[in-house]
């Protein structure tokens, strides 16, 4: 399995789990979020695809790709075993976590591209990935300036936001 093999498969998965994660957090926020980020890896999937037959890959197997793990293949639930279902924010943070592992074994894959073309694949990947890790950092970051303002109120000056 190649690189793009590898991102195509990586792809899948992640569109598996958030459906998963969508499936079991129905009747929530984390539901839609959830469907919306397994529909961004469904177009990321068709796209590597679409790249793929363009470029015509020798689809013979290399070793390197061994070392890359896939984030979604060992993902847990976003359910703890302490509470029933999250808080909001401890999914957002899980789903951040997932984003950034995603960003990172892109950015090697990158750097094991051998030609402009691939290297041009990865960094549109990069990007998207970033994207949604933004979704969730700005997520994150409004859930937790809100419970800190509600917890802290008495206590200064708050930061508007």
């Amino acid at each position: 399995m190649n690189n793009v093999e590898f991102a195509i498969q990586m792809e899948i998965d992640g569109q598996k789990y958030y459906l998963e994660q969508a499936e079991k957090n129905k009747g929530t926020a984390l539901e839609k979020v959830f469907k919306m980020l397994a529909k961004d890896e469904e177009k990321h999937e068709a796209l590597v695809r679409n790249y793929a037959k363009a470029v015509g890959y020798d689809l013979s197997e290399e070793n390197a790709i061994t070392e890359f793990n896939n984030v979604f293949k060992s993902a847990e639930d976003f359910k703890t075993e302490l509470k029933g279902m999250p808080e909001q924010i401890d999914a957002y943070r899980m789903a951040l976590e997932k984003e950034k592992e995603s960003i990172e074994l892109y950015h090697k894959m990158k750097d094991e591209a051998s030609n402009e073309k691939d290297k041009a694949l990865f960094d549109y990947l990069i990007r998207q990935e970033e994207y949604h890790f933004t979704i969730f950092d700005n997520l994150v970051q409004h859930l937790r300036i809100a419970e800190e303002w509600v917890e802290d109120a008495e206590f200064g000056k708050r930061e508007t936001y």
